[in-house]
């Protein structure tokens, strides 16, 4: 008995030992289990709380806020009489009914180069005879930039001649402001374009005929001040329009020109036209999206079929332009042949006609884009006054009214 009953306190020992061991494991997996399901509760709502904080208005700033000027820090970007402080507080709010965002749409860095002076090619420039504002001209700079333009050559006249916007130009790298000085004047008097017959029907009428040679004299000058950057391509733009590049591998204008063939002179961009959705455009390189296509890039059937319906009334399938912008290859003898095309004075171009990229063209977003056009040439409302200071049917038939 006494063998037996010695032979079962390790049965009894071991037996203890096991259920002390089972418990120790089920306790540790409880444990385990309260961390996780923890860990799963608080990660959503700590998640949920950094994106609060990212996307707060209030006085906390994210790294793009922290690092843009602000919106009223450029001279000349502030509306004369309003309230910043007001404005400022009135920017708090997230979106207005309509979406519209009421923070700067293009966050303008402080040290933007975007590797100005790089040796990333070919070297792209852009031409442009302005009298815009900041308002338009920065965002306009801002896009370019990103996209692969490394220098403007900006003939400034009007309020983009006045100090509180050139100076600011003047700041940002790559860009290079041109004033029509009476020394500009002079030295454009002398130029072999007067002599030429492809642009004598200009010469010396008023407002559209008389910006069209303005815009030719300039781009001939331009030509001089690429080729004096080491610039590789040569566009003439307006502000308000801009490259749209597809077709390319990237998003990237660079990228694009970098593929045409070695043998191509001039690249012919289509042109889109805006189609307005709304009466209270304020920013149109954000606030519209909706553009009628170029022929060039519809088929024959959709164009005619739709024409009378995209049309609406208007003269023309575009209030403006259908031809296009063309960006030429620097080389000897180049010279403008009008505001949208390139030409040789010692050959004819190899022009090819892209596929699907395309300008962007911003026509009459705002109504005071219509009042102010027809404004500055001091035409009277008259159609024999118009016919002389316009060359569109649509600009003659605002302008009359």
């Amino acid at each position: 008995m006494a063998g037996l009953h010695s032979s079962s306190r390790p049965s009894s020992s071991s037996s203890l030992s096991s259920s002390s061991s089972s418990s120790s494991s089920s306790s540790s997996q409880q444990v385990f289990t309260s961390r996780l399901l923890l860990l799963l509760t608080l990660l959503p709502l700590t998640l949920a709380f950094f994106a609060f904080v990212l996307q707060w208005r209030g006085g906390l700033t994210d790294p793009v806020t922290r690092w843009s000027p602000d919106p009223f820090q450029f001279p000349g970007m502030d509306n004369p009489g309003s309230n910043v402080g007001s404005d400022r507080r009135s920017g708090s709010d997230c979106v207005d009914l309509l979406g519209r965002s009421k923070s700067p749409a293009f966050p303008y860095f402080k040290d933007w180069k975007f590797d100005v002076g790089s040796d990333l090619n070919p070297k792209i420039c852009i031409i442009s005879s302005t009298s815009a504002g900041l308002e338009q001209t920065l965002p306009w700079i801002f896009y370019h930039k990103v996209i692969g333009v490394s220098a403007f050559f900006l003939f400034v006249e009007g309020k983009a001649a006045s100090p509180n916007v050139s100076k600011v130009l003047e700041l940002i790298p790559g860009v290079k402001v041109i004033y029509r000085t009476k020394e500009l004047e002079e030295q454009q008097a002398k130029s072999r374009i007067w002599n030429e017959t492809w642009l004598a029907s200009f010469f010396y009428k008023p407002c559209n005929y008389e910006l069209f040679v303005k815009q030719s004299l300039n781009m001939e000058m331009s030509i001089v001040m690429a080729r004096d950057a080491g610039m590789d391509w040569i566009i003439h733009l307006d502000t308000d329009e801009l490259i749209h590049p597809v077709g390319a591998r990237e998003y990237s204008l660079r990228q694009l020109l970098a593929g045409v063939p070695g043998n191509v002179d001039m690249v012919v961009f289509p042109n889109y036209e805006s189609s307005v959705e709304r009466d209270d455009i304020k920013e149109p390189f954000t606030e519209v999206s909706m553009f009628k296509k170029n022929y060039d890039h519809l088929p024959k059937d959709v164009y005619f079929g739709n024409y009378k319906e995209s049309t609406r009334g208007n003269p023309n399938y575009f209030l403006t332009y259908g031809n296009g912008k063309s960006a030429a290859r620097i080389q000897d003898h180049l010279r403008p042949n009008g505001a949208h095309r390139w030409h040789n004075y010692m050959k004819t171009p190899n022009e090819i006609k892209l596929d699907e990229a395309a300008v962007l063209h911003y026509t009459y977003p705002k109504f005071s884009d219509l009042t102010s056009r027809r404004d500055r040439c001091g035409c009277k409302p008259t159609k024999e006054d118009v016919k002389r200071c316009f060359m569109l049917e649509f600009d003659r038939a605002v302008s009359s009214n």
